[in-house]
């Protein structure tokens, strides 16, 4: 089974996405950084490969999509409580980003999103699962 994950995204300017992500609270590996890439480590075992188009390119034969007109993929980050979600919302909106959707809470859930200036699409969610239907038959089951 697959030990670690590399989720690679196309970007226009490095720089300008090294900036957007650092300004959320995101660190970067060096050991995997140059003109043409940038690894951001999300979490252990989890990394974005921030890749320029050009490079990007190289991996695939098919053509990229326009992410502010289509969407390839959503990224869906889970966090650890409410107050981090429309934290992260926030720091994304002032470093550029936009929100496509308002927030949303299912009880259990609840989730908020921005879209970076590439026009990837991020989802943030927190679950508590002490509120989850049924948690309370499965912990008793």
């Amino acid at each position: 089974m697959a030990k670690q994950i590399f989720v690679n995204l196309p970007v226009k300017d490095l720089d300008r996405s090294v900036a957007f992500f650092t300004a959320l609270g995101f660190t970067f590996n060096p050991m995997f950084t140059d003109e043409n890439a940038t690894c951001m480590i999300v979490a252990e075992g989890i990394c974005v490969m921030l890749l320029v188009e050009p490079f990007f390119r190289t991996f695939t034969p098919k053509p990229l999509c326009d992410a502010h007109a289509q969407t390839e993929v959503l990224v869906c980050l889970g966090v650890d409580n409410r107050a981090e979600v429309d934290a992260l919302v926030a720091k994304a909106l002032a470093a550029g980003g936009r929100t496509p959707n308002p927030a949303k809470d299912y009880g259990f859930m609840y989730q908020h999103g921005f879209e970076d200036p590439d026009g990837h699409l991020w989802e943030l969610a927190y679950m508590d699962m002490a509120a989850f239907p049924g948690a309370g038959a499965a912990a008793e089951g």
